[in-house]
Parts: C-alpha cells; structure tokens; sequence
C-alpha cells in the first residue's frame, strides 16, 4: 500500500531528511552537491511511502523566472526520484500528479530542468520544452546559459509564453537551473 505525504521543509525532521537525501543519492547513483541538496530546501516536499519506506520524493520550490518583461513566480520542481525497483509503477505520476497540484495552486508557472531519461514522461503529462535561449541573473548581470537550451520545460498556469523567447532565472549556486 502507498501513501503519499506533503511537507514543508519547515517540517521534515533531521531523520526524515536524512532519508530523502539518501534516496536522491541512490536513484542519481551519485553524491548530490552540497548546492543541489540545498536547492530542493524552502518549499513542499512530496514524499511517497510504500510499507513506511521512502520510496519516492519530489519537491516544489519557488523561484523567479523572467519572461516578457515580467518576473513569474515560478514553483520550480527538484529532487524527483523513485526507486529504481519500483519503476513502471505509476509512482512518478502519483508524485508529479501533487506536485502540478501546488504549482496550479500557487504559481504562475512550473519549471523543470529535466534529464534526457525523463523528457517523455514530461511531455506526456503536459509539460512544455523551453525552445528559446536561457539565461540566469548573476551577481555579475544576465549571462547565458547556452548548456541547458532544450532542457528546461515549463507548464503555464496563469500566464502565456513565447517558448521561443528568452527564459532568465534567479541566481542561486551550483547549477542555476
């Protein structure tokens, strides 16, 4: 049986946190940075449990992304991940069906930088390839992001979008995307 919980991460315990990371690390076969652990923390978690094991994750962060002559309050999707054995399950979509949920409910956007594993997945479920160039607003002013042209997908709310115009995201460290 599977149950699906959301959280601020206000509200994850040490221990509780401890064991996302630990997926995240898992399901990536890789250690996270401390920048990109960082980047899932501030917002809703969506947490999903099959037996009271962690076996799925997904967090909704907000961020700025500026289009049009506008800054789009954006709830910015990070740290997806199901375990890899239970893959082809419907795990995913029960994580992204809650987390469109909080980005319908409180955003004028969704954002995602996604991997070339999980374009399909993305589309299928409504999510829009950013086509125009992407940029970040350093410290240091606008300056392109030419490797993540074609990588980043949006799903509109409340706004309209020119996916073939340019797409700016606040700066935060490690990748800015």
């Amino acid at each position: 049986m599977t149950e699906l919980r959301v959280a601020h991460t206000a509200d994850l315990d040490p221990a509780t946190l401890a064991t996302v990371r630990a997926l995240l690390d898992e399901v990536f076969a890789e250690t996270l940075s401390p920048s990109d652990w960082e980047h899932a923390f501030g917002g809703m978690h969506v947490l999903l449990y099959e037996d009271d094991e962690l076996i799925g994750h997904a967090a909704v962060v907000q961020r700025r992304l500026l289009h049009g002559g506008r800054a789009l309050r954006t709830g910015y999707v990070e740290g997806v991940a199901v375990r890899r054995e239970r893959h082809g399950r419907g795990h995913g979509a029960a994580l992204m069906d809650e987390v469109e949920r909080i980005v319908r409910g409180a955003y004028a956007l969704g954002g995602l930088g996604a991997s070339d594993e999980a374009l399909g997945f993305y589309v299928a479920r409504g999510w829009q390839r950013w086509r125009g160039p992407t940029s970040a607003l350093t410290p240091d002013g606008i300056r392109r992001t030419p490797d993540d042209d074609g990588g980043i997908h949006v799903l509109p709310v409340e706004v309209e979008l020119d996916l073939d115009g340019e797409l700016t995201c606040d700066w935060r460290d490690g990748d800015v995307w």
